[in-house]
């Protein structure tokens, strides 16, 4: 099934970034993935199309209101009933949220469909976690002016997975995190610039050398600047020994070490 994926937005023009750009516009321009936005000023019923109000207690800024955004996410979940998808995951971009990392978009990758509400203002009715039993999904600690952003950054890291989305069958496989890495440095022409040289094991031929090149390099730049991912991983041994290399090139007075 391809992957249908809904936006709830005030802005849906944003999302032209998206659909009319890079990989993520090719993937939509040749049907590997549907995206859809929906306005919540769609659903109003007064001659303003209202969508947010003053909060009770009172208190700064507004509230997005719970009639338009239930109407909005109703209407999306009919029309995916009518494609077969029942139950589709439910997801509010918010700061409160469990932060997105590799694992997550793998886990989301595998859904038939997503509904995102990007909301504004102060935030959204809570009455519609309720109603939609909406999951929280952050991109990182700090504050957006609104959901539109994490939901392009969620969405284009999930059309990455569709089959076909990417030039190179393996390019998904071999970005950062998708093994628990950070990736290795890339090189391409001209071999010499400026005095800066391409490594001479990426010129050489040897497809073994450049592979273990590649890993070396890659442990080398996570142990130095994401050193905890490192725990989180079952090394082989091979990475093991690659490890102690590393470590002994940098303090020479490690044992083992030339």
């Amino acid at each position: 099934m391809t992957p249908s994926y809904h936006v709830v937005t005030l802005f849906p023009g944003m999302f032209a970034a998206l659909t009319e750009y890079g990989v993520s516009g090719r993937a939509v321009k040749n049907g590997l993935v549907r995206l859809k936005c929906w306005d919540p000023r769609d659903f109003t019923s007064d001659n303003y199309r209202t969508v947010d109000d003053r909060p009770f207690g009172g208190g700064p800024g507004m509230v997005m209101l719970v009639e338009p955004l239930d109407l909005a996410l109703t209407a999306v979940k009919t029309e995916l009933r009518r494609l077969g998808v029942l139950q589709p995951r439910m997801v509010h971009l918010s700061p409160q949220g469990r932060v997105l990392d590799h694992a997550l978009v793998e886990e989301l990758a595998g859904e038939p469909a997503l509904v995102l509400l990007a909301g504004r203002y102060e935030g959204i009715d809570e009455r519609l976690f309720e109603r939609h039993r909406l999951e929280e999904i952050s991109i990182g600690d700090y504050v957006l002016s609104g959901g539109e952003l994490p939901a392009m950054v969620l969405l284009d890291a999930l059309i990455r997975h569709v089959p076909g989305a990417l030039g190179h069958a393996d390019s998904a496989a071999e970005d950062s995190f998708a093994d628990g890495l950070l990736d290795c440095p890339h090189y391409t022409r001209p071999e010499d610039y400026l005095g800066l040289k391409v490594p001479g094991v990426l010129r050489s031929g040897d497809h073994a050398a450049v592979r273990r090149w590649r890993l070396k390099a890659s442990l080398r730049r996570t142990l130095a600047r994401r050193p905890q991912l490192l725990g989180q991983r079952t090394l082989s041994r091979e990475e093991r020994d690659l490890l102690d290399e590393i470590r002994s090139e940098t303090d020479p007075g490690r044992p083992g070490s030339m």
